[in-house]
């Protein structure tokens, strides 16, 4: 058994199953890449007119989980908890295609939520105050749109409500690794060990607590942040039932 443990290990086989997967890790940094152009290109902006600030004039406010956190939710967390696994079984075939799995649930994730909000361009729930720093509202005297007098970085954010990217992507990330769980610690065996449930139930405790902050924060508004989740976990459910290998549900051996 010993022998075998070895065998698969990341430096006896690790070049050659990212090899054999070189096409996926293509498609991972192609994604990376459209990540960060969805991020950097302007949002639609959408109609606001005086009477529709009524919704809007929440303060603004900092983020109780900042942006850098989300990635490290997401993806660092759950790469620990696979990593650790690994050196318990030594498995590099399980340990790269969880990386893959993982990273391909969060990519898509963030893609689709990205492209959705610049589509959308539904305002924060502060974008008054993004808008109109001052207090003092400006407004076309055709259309009664907003002529916003704020930052520009600050007005563009703003118009990204819909749907949470902090959800999406906590679901996305910790929903992996909830699944991930399910199957290692063999959550669902019949045995009636409720200990096993509460385990693979924390990631997306967690996750949810994420989505609660958003709209404590007044980042956004309560649908969006349900359809971020929504969007995470429908993601990660959709390639649950995938044939391919490294999006199957994970044996305990």
């Amino acid at each position: 058994m010993s022998d075998i443990q070895i065998a698969h290990t990341i430096r006896s086989h690790g070049a050659q199953v990212v090899r054999a997967h070189m096409h996926d890790w293509l498609i991972l940094l192609l994604l990376v890449v459209v990540e960060v152009i969805l991020n950097l290109i302007e949002p639609f902006h959408r109609f606001v007119g005086e009477e529709m600030l009524t919704d809007l004039k929440y303060p603004m406010k900092g983020n109780t989980v900042p942006f850098w956190a989300v990635p490290v939710i997401a993806i660092l967390v759950p790469l620990v908890v696979i990593l650790v696994y690994y050196f318990i079984r030594w498995d590099v075939y399980d340990f790269h295609q969880a990386i893959l799995g993982l990273l391909f649930s969060v990519l898509i994730t963030g893609v689709i939520t990205d492209a959705i909000k610049d589509a959308v361009g539904r305002p924060r729930p502060d974008f008054f105050w993004r808008c109109f720093p001052n207090g003092k509202g400006v407004f076309n005297n055709v259309t009664t749109n907003v002529v916003c007098t704020g930052k520009k970085s600050d007005i563009m954010e703003g118009h990204k409500s819909f749907p949470s990217g902090h959800t999406s992507w906590s679901f996305a990330g910790l929903g992996f690794l909830s699944w991930y769980l399910s199957g290692k610690i063999r959550a669902f065996d019949r045995r009636g060990h409720v200990s096993k449930l509460c385990i693979i139930l924390l990631p997306l405790l967690v996750a949810a607590l994420v989505g609660v902050s958003r709209v404590d924060d007044y980042w956004h508004h309560w649908q969006d942040v349900f359809a971020g989740g929504f969007l995470g976990i429908w993601n990660l459910r959709c390639k649950g039932g995938s044939k391919v290998p490294f999006l199957r549900p994970f044996p305990s051996h």
